[in-house]
């Protein structure tokens, strides 16, 4: 049978499986192997290793060195293996303890193209990929340049051709290839014919090969061509494009240096090359890592279980809340929410995503363009904007373009150039915030106002409706309050808390603020909901639909800096004195909290002595946030490993060590899993996402992760590079991941395991990340406790083998004890 290449094919399948990072800007966890999401987890990993050649587990050294320290349990072991592999228990545990494995072969993708190494003794990635990565870095770029690249109204390959034929020099060296490219008809396919031969059966692993060795830049490139909007400046990029340069410049080079004494690679095929999609024969090393992996996850999820199941004295708050707060589920208010209920015993705290169920791009005052602030999947169809006086943004006079020209740029160097470098030394000794800083309050003055009322203007613009009509407030105030069950009893203030961070010297920034709102601080949804909510208009749609909220109740926005550990009030609702009185107690509970936040964090940070009182601790934390020689600002997400889908009671009175994403849910006012369905259906890929990328990050730092910060460059303000030539890195780096365990994401929902079951299966692509087991589910009886894990399409029944969990009394003192990740603890609450 013969074979036809289908380039159109090929590509389509190259772009699944290349990095699908967005820029800078819209730093959005994803599942890293999101390519490989419809194979079962451990055949997707193996598929992953074999065919491109990354790393997917702890090295067996680590695994076995975790089991010496304890932390992986003996019990779950024998457990794991007896579930796996039956009667051969014995035989694979002594593997797992004692087996010897030789190095694994070298990845399927690389392996055609490293013919050019191995015949002609010549690196074409060397010769190729910095003129390839100059000039796509040139006309990605978004605004860091000097020189702008001089034509970016045409698409990237005619662009090329436009500056290649005005120019006096050329990219090119020899003749030939100029030629090719500045012939509109010349094809892929053509140069594939010189390049590998007359054989089209090899034209697809040749296009892998190429493309993975700059992972990074093409995945960008298809990023940028499926979602043109990724880009404040946008433009017009193919991979087709990226691909047919790229192969004129290693037709090029290979001219260049060989002249005519080369011949296609189909003539070096001497032994067969195993094909990329070639079956793959599962490994026993793989199969021991992956013994491996689930008896590492299940020590861990076997002693949450246990504290979900473990009985706990329960403080019986009043029925009058003194107030109420809604953060995003993010697992660093994990710990935050606990010492707020820890102070105040009567306050009571919710937990969901933290765009708060409103949609909407967004535009500051005096802003160009309109930012997202929801689900990266979202469209929306709103706008919300800011209003107020446009003040002037304060600048650092060094920081300017004018120190770009030759005359002007020679001045500022005279002049300002003095003070700066002043400035810089100061600045490493004192730190402070400035012009330059990152900040999450800069997203939205807190004097301002914002325009969410649609019958005030009756407008649109571009296609967006300035605000939300009066029902379609309704229905959102009405989404957010059932699905997190807060129906009634409600507080005399109830504080919406978006959360942002603040940062400087970070290119990664976007990855610190809030995913549900792609990527940026949450401070505007926290104040729209609250403003809906408190419209009387709303209320009476909402008293009518069973849900009564009294007068004397108010919601109030805030926002919660996670790297500085303060808290901003948007609180020009509150006008009474008896209010305001109410507001200042809370706001010293809110205080109070954050110190023992910060001093909880610190026990991280090597800088920090987290002996120290928790006042002192935190203004080392707000001074070490602007630190411009600081790395690691804070950790984000690192270490988390759980995602809580129930009422608060659920994980209430257990130390979880920040590890868990908490979204509430009361299952009485979703008895058919309607709500449920909503949050499942977010909480996979967006908890799961934010799970895997970490997890893939750690075990690959490499290929699948951004290695070490330190040495990056921005590239074009959308992506980082090793040095100037390098390829743009995927994931994140080393300083965000260090400290975190890769396991997987243990999903636990409070509801009965019938109504899951149904709920998960309403939807292919939710139920796509538990099937194939990428997240873990366990389903807890409401009334029973019982557990109930999901695998192979049902639930059965799950015992905890863990007998006992110690019980703590001072949380201070056991964060002061070590660096490392802490087993499950009950506190003790009498």
């Amino acid at each position: 049978m013969q074979h036809k290449f289908d380039l159109h094919q090929v590509i389509h399948e190259l772009k699944h499986f290349l990095p699908a990072q967005a820029p800078l800007m819209d730093f959005v966890h994803h599942n890293t192997l999101h390519a490989f999401q419809k194979l079962p987890f451990h055949e997707a990993l193996e598929t992953a290793h074999v065919k491109l050649g990354y790393q997917v587990y702890f090295p067996l050294e680590t695994f076995r060195a975790l089991h010496q320290n304890g932390r992986i349990s003996d019990e779950i072991i024998d457990r794991t293996i007896a579930q796996k592999k039956g009667k051969e228990q014995e035989i694979w545990k002594g593997k797992l303890l004692h087996g010897q494995y030789k190095a694994v072969d070298h990845a399927r993708v690389g392996a055609m193209r490293g013919l050019w190494k191995k015949q002609y003794n010549i690196d074409l990635d060397s010769l190729v990929h910095p003129t390839l990565f100059r000039l796509l870095g040139s006309y990605l770029d978004q605004g860091i340049s000097i020189w702008n690249f001089p034509i970016d109204d045409l698409s990237f390959l005619d662009a090329i051709r436009k500056l290649e034929s005005n120019s006096w020099i050329s990219i090119f060296k020899m003749k030939t290839s100029r030629a090719l490219l500045l012939n509109e008809n010349t094809r892929i396919q053509d140069i594939l014919v010189l390049l590998v031969g007359k054989n089209d059966a090899f034209y697809e692993q040749y296009l892998y090969d190429q493309q993975f060795a700059h992972q990074g830049w093409s995945g960008m490139v298809s990023t940028v061509e499926d979602l043109p909007q990724t880009l404040l400046d946008k433009r017009q990029i193919k991979l087709e494009e990226l691909i047919l340069l790229e192969l004129l410049l290693e037709l090029d080079a290979l001219d260049h240096k060989l002249g005519s004494e080369w011949k296609p690679l189909d003539q070096h095929l001497t032994e067969a090359i195993p094909g990329l999609h070639d079956p793959i024969i599962r490994s026993e090393q793989m199969e021991v890592l992956s013994l491996w992996q689930e008896a590492f996850e299940w020590t861990y999820y076997d002693q949450v279980l246990k504290g979900i199941q473990a009985e706990r004295i329960e403080y019986i708050a009043p029925h009058q809340k003194s107030f109420q707060s809604l953060f995003c589920i993010d697992d660093r208010e994990c710990s935050f929410r606990r010492y707020l209920e820890n102070i105040d015993p009567s306050c009571s705290t919710f937990g969901t995503p933290g765009f708060f169920n409103v949609e909407f791009f967004y535009q500051p005052v005096g802003g160009k363009f309109y930012t997202k602030l929801c689900p990266a999947p979202v469209t929306p169809k709103y706008l919300i904007k800011e209003i107020g006086e446009d003040k002037k943004r304060p600048t650092d006079l060094h920081f300017s373009k004018h120190n770009h020209n030759f005359y002007s740029g020679w001045l500022f160097s005279q002049t300002l150039g003095f003070w700066s470098a002043v400035k810089l030394f100061i600045n490493l000794f004192k730190p402070s915030m400035s012009p330059a800083t990152a900040s999450s309050l800069r997203h939205m003055d807190k004097f301002s106002g914002l325009q969410v009322d649609f019958d005030a203007l009756h407008a649109e613009e571009n296609g967006l409706q300035l605000g939300f009509k009066i029902d379609k407030m309704a229905n959102r105030v009405e989404a957010q309050l059932r699905s997190i069950g807060l129906v009634d009893n409600f507080a005399p203030i109830i504080y919406v808390v978006g959360h942002g961070a603040s940062s400087v010297n970070n290119p990664h920034y976007a990855a610190y603020d809030c995913g549900a709102c792609s990527g940026r601080a949450g401070s505007v949804n926290a104040r729209v909901i609250s403003q809906m909510a408190n419209k009387p208009e709303v209320r009476r749609i909402l008293a009518e639909r069973g849900i009564h909220i009294p007068e004397t109740s108010i919601f109030v926005g805030a926002l919660h800096d996670t790297t500085r550990d303060e808290v901003v009030f948007y609180d020009d609702q509150i006008s009474s004195p008896e209010y305001k009185s109410m507001h200042a107690k809370h706001e010293e509970v809110f205080r109070k909290a954050l110190d023992l936040n910060a001093k909880e964090r610190s026990r991280r940070f090597e800088s920090i002595n987290s002996k120290e009182s928790p006042a002192s601790i935190h203004e080392k934390i707000r001074t070490r946030s602007v630190s411009i020689f600081e790395p690691r600002p804070e950790l984000n997400h690192a270490t988390n490993a759980l995602a809580i889908v129930g009422r608060r009671e659920l994980s209430k009175g257990l130390f979880l060590d920040r590890r868990s994403f908490l979204n509430s849910f009361d299952y009485r006012v979703d008895p058919a899993g309607d709500y449920l369905f909503g949050i499942l259906k977010a909480a996979a890929p967006v908890c799961g996402g934010i799970n895997l990328e970490y997890y893939f990050s750690r075990v690959d730092g490499e290929k699948l992760g951004a290695g070490t910060k330190l040495p990056h460059n921005v590239m074009g303000l959308f992506g980082v590079a090793n040095g100037i030539d390098g390829d743009l890195r995927p994931g994140l780096p080393a300083q965000m991941t260090e400290v975190h365990d890769p396991v997987r994401l243990l999903l636990i929902v409070e509801h009965f395991p019938e109504v899951v079951l149904k709920t998960i299966q309403r939807a292919p692509e939710t139920y796509e990340w538990f099937i194939n087991d990428w997240v873990k589910l366990v389903a807890v009886h409401p009334e029973t406790k019982a557990l109930f894990v999901f695998g192979g399409g049902e639930f059965t029944p799950y015992e905890p083998l863990v007998k006992n969990l110690e019980v703590i009394k001072d949380v201070e003192s056991v964060i002061e004890s070590h660096q490392e990740n802490f087993p499950v603890y009950l506190l003790n609450q009498d």
